[in-house]
């Protein structure tokens, strides 16, 4: 007996040596996680509120690898990295942020903007220039709070109406320092302010246009406060904010159609759910998503066409969102995965980032348009209104443009990065936004475990992904099936996983994991076509979670940034226009194509041509993408630019045309500048 007893702990012993792991994994497919018990190593939410699904993990657990570093690095070398020796509201000359009566010539939402997104990335860098400057704007908001609580630019909107717009992004910068830093400060600060906040009246609380529709952002951290400081006054703060922001509850209506409000705003009636516990308020938000894509969103890449402000009967895939909403649509993506656990906002979140988010840059990130449409044949400096609905150079890539998002856009990639792995209830981790990199997080039974993710996703189908730890670990790893996805396959330590899961759901795998134990995840791609029937029975077609745009060749031209930026903009007075330049771009070639397609199967019309991964790490451009999809089409004669100088709208497909059949290639929409992502159908 004894024998054979000391035989099965040394097969035990042997076959966990061997990557084994026989100890009790288990896999199984689950459609949501179960959020019944409280993490123990992470800040989940505190009583009442409800607890979320997946725990934010702090700023610096997740480093980025692959291409997502080479985005960060880029930006960091580009534009964001060096927006402080372009825009004015970054001086450090009579900056109300520099002040303790908030008085000065510059300041509003534009330093926190920018700060938002550059300090994260600072810390997940660790670049020592970035985390200077970074704690030079954070020490002068921490040091002068005013003595009534108040801090910031003390700009009023109305006698006595303080806006309190600007100091909302200012909050997350506090709250991601503190992530990084521990400081104290940042809850003191917080605690103080927030208590002003509540003595403020409501006939004089939330009053302005901006403040009243983005006052879910102040309950955001109202919330991250609460759950670390446990402050009762907190809870009537959220329900005064709720109270007395913008109604995102209406029935088929908004508040207002801004589009950088409605993908930020949309989220508030979720986020307030999660104290309020009515369902109704988490309805309201998926009702709100519908909506706008119901009425303007009838187009691939994730957004909608509003252009700053949607208007009946522009709803063609030229209508374009501005590049802030593109931030803000992901953000919002990444907090309603938290609250809900459904991987409907991850696929939204991916979707936005991979085939939208990118084009709106040069591929160096040195500088960017304001709006980025599905169907964008032209990219200049011209007015372009009334076909679009902003009057002006509104489509040039201009670095000393658009205030708003010449800020706001560098936390695009870097918050994708925070968001990319979660901790759940049950002292696991999730995989949620798949991407190179790796994560550091206390697990099972608290030690620290990294996980390393080696991949090309979005542009191959296989995450591979390595456990290092310094001691056996039980706890479950969550991987998310994209909808996309409708036969994934796992492999742990290179033998398959029994287990039968469909897009939409996650993967639990139940293990005691080893140092060295591997994880591969393949999810097989497969070309998919999507009709546009609301938009003209356009087609649009994808192959795994890649919208495909027509390649066409683009003819760049610099032009003098200070000439061509948009009215409202200002820069130091100091600022090259020669080192930063914009750039105008054109069509170089034919871009008025329909496609053919197999009528009874669509899919079988597409060829996808595989080639070789850039040496620069950058795929999100036409010249290195690494993957394509061969189709034929016809040119149509009468689809010209209009005069409005925009693509013109789009036929009624089928479209009949006499031209003879041409040989396609289709490049991934998010690396494509000029693109025609919704095509009509010729016959």
């Amino acid at each position: 007996m004894r024998f054979l007893k000391m035989r099965r702990t040394w097969l035990l012993s042997l076959l966990a040596l061997q990557g084994g792991s026989l100890m009790a994994q288990t896999a199984t497919a689950i459609k949501q996680v179960d959020n019944s018990k409280v993490n123990k190593y992470y800040v989940s939410n505190k009583a009442p509120l409800r607890q979320q699904y997946f725990v934010k993990l702090p700023v610096t657990a997740i480093k980025p690898g692959g291409w997502l570093l080479k985005q960060l690095e880029l930006q960091r070398d580009g534009l964001t990295g060096n927006l402080g020796e372009i825009s004015i509201w970054l001086s450090k000359k009579d900056n109300a942020w520099l002040s303790k009566d908030g008085k000065g010539k510059y300041g509003w939402e534009e330093l926190p903007y920018w700060l938002k997104g550059y300090g994260d990335m600072a810390y997940v860098l660790k670049d020592p220039k970035m985390l200077k400057e970074t704690k030079f704007w954070i020490d002068a908001v921490l040091e002068n709070q005013r003595d009534n609580g108040d801090f910031g630019p003390h700009v009023e909107k109305g006698a006595g109406k303080r806006d309190l717009w600007t100091n909302m992004p200012m909050l997350w910068c506090l709250q991601s320092y503190y992530e990084y830093s521990n400081d104290k400060r940042v809850l003191d600060v917080m605690t103080k302010y927030f208590k002003w906040q509540l003595s403020i009246p409501d006939d004089k609380f939330l009053e302005d246009y901006w403040e009243k529709s983005r006052g879910g952002d102040n309950m955001l951290s109202v919330y991250w406060l609460y759950n670390r400081t446990g402050d009762k006054f907190l809870l009537d703060l959220a329900t005064k904010l709720d109270k007395n922001t913008s109604d995102w509850r209406q029935k088929g209506n908004l508040p207002n159609w801004h589009n950088v409000n409605i993908a930020q705003c949309f989220r508030e009636p979720a986020t307030y759910y999660l104290q309020s516990n009515n369902p109704a308020d988490l309805q309201a938000t998926y009702d709100d998503f519908k909506l706008i894509r119901d009425i303007y969103g009838q187009v691939p890449g994730g957004m909608f066409g509003a252009d700053e402000n949607a208007r009946k009967g522009y709803d063609d895939p030229r209508q374009a969102v501005e590049t802030c909403g593109l931030v803000e649509q992901m953000t919002s993506d990444q907090y309603l995965l938290q609250f809900t656990g459904d991987t409907f906002w991850a696929d939204n979140c991916e979707d936005v980032a991979f085939n939208t988010f990118p084009a709106a840059f040069t591929s160096d990130y040195k500088a960017l348009r304001y709006l980025t449409a599905p169907n964008m044949v032209m990219s200049d400096s011209k007015n372009h209104s009334p076909g679009i609905d902003n009057t002006g150079p509104f489509l040039a890539m201009n670095p000393f443009s658009s205030r708003c998002c010449q800020h706001n856009h560098s936390a695009g990639w870097v918050y994708y990065n925070e968001n990319s792995w979660m901790a759940t209830p049950d002292n696991g981790v999730a995989a949620l936004l798949y991407a190179p990199g790796e994560v550091t997080a206390k697990v099972g039974t608290g030690g620290l475990t990294k996980i390393i993710t080696t991949t090309q996703y979005p542009f191959n189908d296989v995450i591979d992904m390595k456990v290092i730890t310094f001691e056996k670990n039980a706890f479950p790893v969550y991987l998310r099936v994209p909808a996309w996805c409708s036969s994934p396959v796992v492999k742990v330590n290179g033998k398959t996983v029994k287990v039968t899961a469909k897009g939409g759901e996650y993967i639990k795998l139940d293990n005691t994991w080893k140092n060295g134990d591997k994880i591969s995840l393949q999810l097989p791609m497969k070309i998919a076509v999507t009709q546009w029937a609301k938009n003209k029975n356009s087609t649009s077609v994808s192959y795994g979670p890649l919208t495909y745009s027509l390649k066409i060749d683009e003819r760049y031209e610099k032009k003098d940034s200070k000439q061509t930026a948009i009215g409202d903009s200002q820069w130091q007075e100091n600022a090259d226009p020669v080192k930063w330049p914009s750039w105008e771009i054109y069509p170089a070639s034919a871009w008025n194509y329909g496609l053919l397609l197999n009528s009874q199967k669509p899919e079988q019309s597409f060829t996808v041509v595989k080639g070789t991964w850039p040496k620069d790490n950058n795929p999100f451009t036409n010249t290195s993408a690494p993957i394509m999809l061969k189709a034929s089409g016809k040119q149509i004669p009468g689809w010209q630019i209009d005069q409005y100088g925009l693509c013109g709208v789009l036929p009624e497909s089928p479209v009949k045309t006499e031209q003879p059949q041409t040989s396609l290639t289709l490049v991934p929409m998010g690396g494509a500048r000029l693109r025609i992502s919704s095509f009509p159908v010729v016959q």
